[in-house]
């Protein structure tokens, strides 16, 4: 049987190879109809191309990295979603790349281990997304990086974030509205800048409310579970404990559950617990958390358009692209109780 070829993709939808070439590699000067118009010649004719011989064509290897380091799964899967469905849509493949962030080799088991493969380019998630040696030494090797998440005022290199100072500041505000006066927080990994970002969150709320921020009532956690559940039974077991505790992600936050419930606190009638991320878990446990939702996968998809656009020179209307959060109401909060239990 004949192998099918470009050039007889070509004759079948009445185009130039070169059309057929740039509809190959996505490029964004072909028309819909165009595309369509090619599409249809190769399922005719069932021609698959070949990937190599369309990364010598074009001197791309269409393969682009995602660092990520392995915190908190629905955050990463979600991230790794969004980017795959935009690769998939843009004719290129990803590399997930897990990788040891407190490492002292992380240059160099990211250059043997990404760098080597031939990149096109690199996807970077926090805490990754903040560390500036990492950075530069990924301009210093030219190549094309964009950032989900990380601070902003670190480096001019393009990302995609969202407002997690706002979205903390919007949950606090909304803790505030509903009589609680006494709210802690329990901060994320240190070494993530989004953990800092809803600390400040939280101090603006409680500033512009007139409410005092207590020592004690800032605990610093580490996005697990465990660390959750350690800071809480702290919270918990002050004389004057807090009536609402906000943890920085969902996982922390069912630690607090945990706790609260085996010192028999009704949530959210003595204690209300909130999280953040909307992750799988905050709905599957009761109550169910009151969260902010981060458009992950929107935010992981819009990085992998911004990173080809880079890869093909093609110039970015904006370099920096700011998402927003969603406050989320369920059943872990409520009014603040009339009375502060010594426990």
């Amino acid at each position: 049987m004949k192998k099918v070829t470009i050039n007889d993709v070509a004759k079948h939808a009445g185009v130039s190879k070169k059309t057929i070439s740039r509809v190959l590699n996505n490029e964004l000067n072909v028309s819909p109809d165009t595309k369509v118009k090619v599409q249809n010649a190769f399922d005719a004719l069932g021609y698959r191309p070949n990937q190599q011989a369309r990364a010598l064509a074009s001197n791309q290897s269409f393969l682009i990295g995602l660092v990520y380091a392995n915190l908190y799964n629905s955050f990463v899967s979600k991230i790794q979603s969004g980017a795959l469905e935009r690769c998939k849509a843009d004719g290129y493949n990803l590399i997930i790349y897990p990788e040891d962030h407190e490492s002292d080799y992380l240059l160099t088991n990211l250059e043997r281990g990404l760098i080597s493969a031939n990149l096109d380019g690199i996807i970077l998630t926090p805490p990754f997304s903040d560390m500036k040696p990492l950075l530069d030494f990924l301009t210093t090797k030219r190549i094309p990086t964009i950032r989900i998440g990380g601070d902003v005022q670190i480096t001019t290199t393009p990302s995609v974030y969202s407002n997690d100072a706002e979205a903390s500041y919007e949950m606090c505000r909304y803790l505030v509205s509903l009589g609680h006066t006494n709210i802690a927080i329990i901060m994320g990994h240190p070494d993530h800048a989004a953990s800092h970002e809803r600390l400040l969150g939280y101090q603006r709320a409680m500033e512009e409310a007139g409410l005092p921020i207590q020592d004690d009532y800032i605990q610093q956690g580490y996005f697990s579970f465990e660390s959750g559940e350690n800071c809480a039974r702290k919270l918990l077991s002050l004389n004057n404990r807090p009536t609402a505790i906000f943890a920085s992600n969902d996982y922390m936050a069912a630690g607090i559950v945990k706790v609260a419930t085996q010192k028999n606190l009704s949530i959210p009638n003595d204690l209300t617990v909130t999280g953040f991320d909307n992750a799988p878990a905050s709905r599957y446990i009761w109550p169910s958390l009151t969260t902010i939702k981060q458009p992950i996968t929107e935010m992981a998809d819009e990085a992998v358009r911004m990173l080809i656009r880079g890869i093909r020179n093609k110039p970015l209307e904006n370099r920096t692209i700011t998402f927003k959060d969603e406050l989320i109401v369920r059943e872990s909060s409520a009014p603040a109780p009339k009375i502060n239990f010594i426990t």
